[in-house]
């Protein structure tokens, strides 16, 4: 028993300049992997996420004014924001088979079935019209360029103050249970033409 505990003691040390080298190598790898994706993706991969980031912002507001939590804000808008910070995988699908699809049976409810089409689908439905009727300059040329973006960034900012003057002051609308949401919502549609401008010109 006594020789035993004695290799256990032994083999402490060893062990424990294991684990110390181990964990040496893997704070390599993580500062040469931070340093590889930087370099591959650098500001695009941040603009990338942004731009991701924006767009579930856009539609967690524009599903937050469609139910309970009706706001003040003039919502339409956020179709254009959304139509410019789309991702591309996502702006492509909607824009093909998929999304032609969706606007010709959206068309048809509100045609011949108005009153089976609730208040609710008219902003998604004219944002998939939108996304399929858009002429090929706006679809891939202004959506790609600082035009698009600064679209997007005005947008943002003219919510954002819209947002602030209906919650009463810019206090009221981080102190609100509804507006905290919203606020934050909105500050996201910021980050993304902020970040995209910021990567662009420097």
């Amino acid at each position: 028993m006594g020789r035993m505990a004695y290799l256990a003691l032994n083999s402490d040390p060893l062990m424990e300049e294991l684990i110390n080298s181990d964990i040496h190598e893997l704070k390599i790898a993580a500062t040469r992997l931070i340093e590889h994706a930087t370099k591959l993706g650098g500001k695009g991969l941040g603009t990338s996420f942004f731009k991701w980031l924006a767009s579930f912002a856009a539609i967690y507001l524009l599903i937050l004014d469609r139910t309970n939590w009706r706001t003040n804000m003039l919502t339409s808008l956020l179709v254009p924001y959304i139509f410019f910070s789309l991702p591309q995988g996502i702006f492509n699908l909607l824009r093909g088979d998929v999304g032609k699809w969706i606007a010709f049976v959206a068309v048809v409810l509100r045609l011949f079935f108005p009153r089976h089409f609730p208040d609710w689908l008219e902003i998604p439905g004219s944002l998939i019209l939108l996304l399929v009727a858009t002429p090929g300059f706006f679809a891939h040329t202004l959506r790609d360029h600082w035009a698009g973006v600064l679209i997007c960034l005005i947008i943002g900012c003219y919510l954002l103050q819209e947002h602030i003057r209906a919650s009463g002051g810019f206090r009221n609308s981080f102190t609100q249970t509804h507006g905290i949401s919203n606020t934050i919502g909105i500050v996201l549609l910021l980050v993304f033409p902020v970040w995209a401008m910021v990567a662009r010109f420097f």
